[in-house]
């Protein structure tokens, strides 16, 4: 018995026989199994594609007649080549498509089927891209504006994204989002930062996100992001914009802003350091060249007041003389 029985089971495997006994596919694709049997026997027979772990319980699905009609019917495609061969096409692959499916062929008395397991995975991720939300061409970080950056697949399903932040060799997670907000409060130091994709079956990261700071602060800090794909921008006109407005430590025009009071601010510029009083002046020239300027025009008013002292007194006895000779002429005419 055991032997007629494997004999049948052969006979079958000989009349129906598939490229394929098992088949792997993503979520979303397709597949195509090709099936060869007895052309000559079979011809004009139904063929149908059947659901189910037991031949004997299966659900039809698709048949080569379209007389089965079900809710995965129009995805399910079993085309009769004849001699070419039988073809069965499934489309828009889900989850739920996993499982034991059958070949069959019908038959009186006995159909002739043979099974095929079907793997539905997801699709595997593809190397995430990286691009700022807002424009960097001008440079909004060098004035501490925050910015935004996203990550994103072109490939993949059920796609999990997560920062990275690599310091010193050591990759710390910052949290799982596509997004990486870049803001003053974070950006205190020069660091790297990377993404990474993954789902159940492949990950993938990107390429780094270069953060260099120049000025670290809390708010209206100097931060350069560079990043694959992007403009290259550096923010030297913001340096020397913040090098010529920043403030001598100690200066009398600070001590003004701080002490509204005029006694104050005499006593102050009292208290200032002597380097930095004769170094500098109220609108910033060099006190030396002050008093240098103060002390030519003293001495130009005292060099024209003697002048004019020395001319006055040498025209007086000139005067007296004409008076003395206009009195005596009377006299000597008498």
């Amino acid at each position: 018995m055991k032997i007629l029985c494997l004999t049948l089971l052969f006979h079958a495997t000989l009349q129906l026989q598939c490229d394929k006994g098992q088949i792997t596919a993503h979520v979303g694709g397709e597949f195509m199994l090709v099936c060869k049997y007895d052309t000559n026997t079979f011809r004009y027979n139904k063929k149908y594609w059947c659901q189910g772990d037991a031949k004997s319980s299966c659900a039809i699905v698709a048949d080569s007649e379209g007389v089965t009609k079900t809710k995965n019917t129009h995805r399910s495609h079993v085309i009769d080549a004849r001699r070419r061969g039988l073809f069965v096409k499934v489309t828009h692959l889900q989850f739920e498509d996993a499982g034991v499916y059958w070949v069959g062929i019908d038959k009186v008395y006995a159909d002739i089927m043979t099974s095929v397991n079907v793997v539905i995975t997801e699709v595997p991720v593809s190397k995430p891209a990286l691009w700022p939300l807002s424009s960097l061409v001008d440079g909004p970080t060098c004035w501490g504006q925050p910015v935004t950056v996203r990550c994103g697949c072109t490939k993949g399903t059920a796609v999990r994204y997560s920062w990275y932040q690599n310091t010193h060799q050591k990759d710390v997670l910052l949290h799982h989002s596509s997004d990486l907000y870049l803001h003053c409060g974070r950006v205190d130091k020069d660091s790297n930062y990377y993404c990474l994709a993954s789902n159940g079956i492949s990950s993938q990261g990107s390429d780094i996100l270069s953060v260099q700071v120049p000025v670290p602060a809390d708010s209206s800090c100097i931060y350069v992001i560079s990043m694959q794909g992007q403009p290259m921008y550096d923010c030297a006109h913001r340096m020397s914009t913040t090098t010529a407005k920043t403030p001598p430590p100690t200066t009398c025009q600070a001590t003004r802003k701080t002490h509204p009071d005029a006694g104050n601010q005499s006593l102050q510029i009292n208290q200032t350091d002597p380097d930095l009083f004769f170094s500098r002046a109220w609108t910033g020239v060099p006190f030396w060249y002050m008093l240098l300027r103060w002390g030519s025009f003293a001495s130009l008013l005292i060099f024209l007041c003697i002048v004019i002292k020395c001319t006055k007194a040498r025209h007086r006895p000139v005067k007296r003389k004409r008076r003395v000779r206009f009195k005596q002429r009377p006299h000597a005419a008498q």
